[in-house]
């Protein structure tokens, strides 16, 4: 299978997902980076892995609607069968999601439905929370909303700072979502509603 990585920043989950690629944990072919920010650190390391690179920049185009259809270009030319975001800074539409139901995969770094949002990080940190950590998630319509795939805790210590708390959550980002994607690529999820069943063999 196909997959496209939609990113807009440093990349870090692109990097360990390409690797997971690489050394054959993930068995798919990583096609293509689509990135809004031609800035972006991620630009440098989808060359570096020999990874297609579609730069489409919203301030281009008109309407959503004509950035999303130069997307969905990129997407059909490389016959894209999943899609997982990396840190991609805008909201998806309504008919993009609906076109992709099923194929949008997204990470989150705190136990959703808690902290949604962008700075999920510093907002458990600084509500004092004692545990956050990751959330994979299929896209719908809302924000930070699908149903989740895989969740797992990270522990907010004493002596935490907030740079410590965001290399652990990071850590565990690159951990957690190769296996989704492998969950995803082997069939072994059964969504029903909001809630998913993983298929053990």
């Amino acid at each position: 299978m196909n997959i496209a990585i939609f990113a807009s920043g440093r990349g870090s989950n692109f990097s360990a997902i390409a690797k997971a690629v690489k050394t054959g944990k993930i068995k798919a072919n990583l096609r293509l980076l689509v990135c809004d920010n031609e800035e972006a650190q991620v630009i440098r390391k989808a060359r570096r892995a020999k990874v297609e690179i579609a730069l489409v920049k919203r301030e281009l185009f008109d309407s959503k609607e004509d950035f999303e259809a130069k997307i969905i270009k990129h997407l059909k030319e490389n016959k894209i069968g999943l899609i997982v975001l990396a840190g991609f800074m805008r909201m998806l539409s309504h008919d993009f999601v609906k076109l992709y139901k099923g194929r949008i995969i997204n990470i989150h770094p705190s136990l959703l439905p808690s902290f949604k949002g962008a700075h999920a990080i510093k907002d458990a940190f600084d509500y004092g929370v004692r545990l956050t950590g990751v959330t994979v998630h299929f896209v719908d319509e809302k924000m930070d909303h699908g149903p989740v795939i895989l969740q797992a805790p990270v522990e907010i210590r004493p002596k935490d700072t907030l740079a410590s708390l965001e290399s652990r959550i990071h850590k565990l980002e690159h951990r957690l979502y190769p296996e989704a994607i492998n969950m995803f690529l082997n069939k072994r999820m059964v969504i029903s509603g909001r809630k998913i069943r993983i298929v053990y063999r």
